[in-house]
C-alpha cells in the first residue's frame, strides 16, 4: 500500500533531480556531467488486467542527447519476496518500451531492509541462474549524516533527503536543525516545499515532532515566506469566525429572529473592527438588520 510516508521518500527525486548527482556519487555509479532528467510514465501495465507500477520513473540523458539510461526509483519498507519478480519485471518492460538501459535504485530508511534489497535476486530453476536483479541501495548506511547548516545550505535536497533516511536516528535532531537553518536564508519556494516534504517525509517519528517545533521557530514571524503567510491567513479566518458566530450567538440568546440574509452578511463579513461594532450593537438593539447601522 502506498503511504504519504513512502511516497515522500521517491518523489524528492522527480521533484529535486539535483539530488542524483550526490547521490550517484555515493552509489560509485557514473552519471554523466551536466545530463538533463526527465520524469517518465510510472505505469507498466501490459494489456492483460495486471496493473503494475513503479514508484518512479526517470529518463538521464547526456547533454550530447545520446539516448542514456532510465532509472526505476522504489521506495521500499520492509523485506519482500515478492518484490524480486516485480523489480525484474519492471526493469525488463522499461527496457522494452524504451530501447534504453535501466537500473533500479531502492530507497531504504532501515538497515536491514537495505541489506536484503542489495539482493542479487537471482531468478530460476534450483541450480540455474536465469535472470539476475542487482538494485542500487540507498539507507542508513551510506546515505551521509549532515549536520553542517553550510553544508545543508550547499544542498538542500541532499539534507532533506539525510533526514528522511536518518528519521529513526539519534542524528536525527541535528540534520534537521542544520536544514532548518539553512532554510532560514533560503527562497519561500524552497521554504513550502521542504516545510511540507519533511511533514510528510519523517512518517510518525519523534523527528517529525522536532521538525514540527523548528519550523515557526525558523520561519515566524516576519519572514514572508509562503508558510508564514498560509498559517497567518488560517489563524486571521478562525478569528473571523469566532467573532461573526459571537454576534449571532448574543441575538439569539435574546430571542431575535436572525434572516438568511443577516447571517450571510455577519458570517462573511472580514473586517474584525466592524464585527466588534455589530457585537456591542447586538446586546441592546431590537432587529437583527439594526446591527448594520452600527460600524458601517
Amino acid at each position: 500500500m502506498v503511504t504519504s510516508h513512502h511516497e515522500a521518500a521517491h518523489r524528492i527525486f522527480q521533484d529535486r533531480p539535483e539530488l542524483l548527482a550526490p547521490v550517484f556519487r555515493i552509489l560509485d555509479v557514473p552519471l554523466p556531467e551536466k545530463a538533463s532528467v526527465e520524469v517518465l510514465s510510472a505505469d507498466v501495465t501490459e494489456i492483460r488486467p495486471l496493473e503494475r507500477r513503479v514508484d518512479s520513473v526517470l529518463r538521464i540523458k547526456p547533454p550530447d542527447d545520446s539516448s542514456g539510461f532510465l532509472l526505476a526509483i522504489e521506495a521500499q519498507g520492509r523485506r519482500d519476496p515478492d518484490k524480486a519478480v516485480s523489480w525484474a519485471y519492471y526493469l525488463s518492460f522499461l527496457k522494452a518500451k524504451y530501447a534504453c538501459p535501466a537500473l533500479l535504485l531502492v530507497v531504504c530508511h532501515d538497515t536491514a531492509t537495505a541489506d536484503w534489497a542489495a539482493g542479487p535476486f537471482r531468478l530460476g530453476p534450483e541450480g540455474w541462474t536465469a535472470l539476475s536483479v542487482h538494485p542500487l541501495v540507498l539507507g542508513p548506511a551510506n546515505v551521509p549524516v549532515i549536520t553542517s547548516p553550510d553544508r545543508a545550505a550547499r544542498n538542500l535536497a541532499l539534507t532533506a533527503f539525510s533526514a528522511m533516511t536518518h528519521a529513526r536516528e539519534q542524528a536525527a535532531p541535528a540534520i534537521l536543525e542544520a536544514l532548518a537553518s539553512a532554510l532560514a536564508s533560503a527562497d519561500p519556494e524552497s521554504n513550502a516545499y521542504y516545510s511540507e516534504l519533511l511533514e510528510i517525509g519523517l512518517g510518525n517519528t519523534p523527528a517529525r515532532e522536532i521538525w514540527r517545533k523548528l519550523m515557526p521557530r525558523t520561519f515566524f514571524p516576519g519572514r514572508g515566506t509562503l508558510i508564514e503567510q498560509t498559517w497567518l491567513e488560517a489563524e486571521a479566518e478562525g478569528r473571523l469566525k469566532q467573532s461573526a458566530e459571537s454576534v449571532l450567538r448574543v441575538l439569539e440568546s435574546r430571542g431575535i429572529p436572525v434572516s438568511p440574509a443577516v447571517h450571510e452578511r455577519i458570517m462573511t463579513c472580514t473586517f474584525m473592527d466592524t464585527l466588534g461594532y455589530w457585537l456591542e450593537a447586538a446586546v441592546t438593539v431590537s432587529t437583527a438588520e439594526e446591527i448594520f447601522v452600527h460600524g458601517d
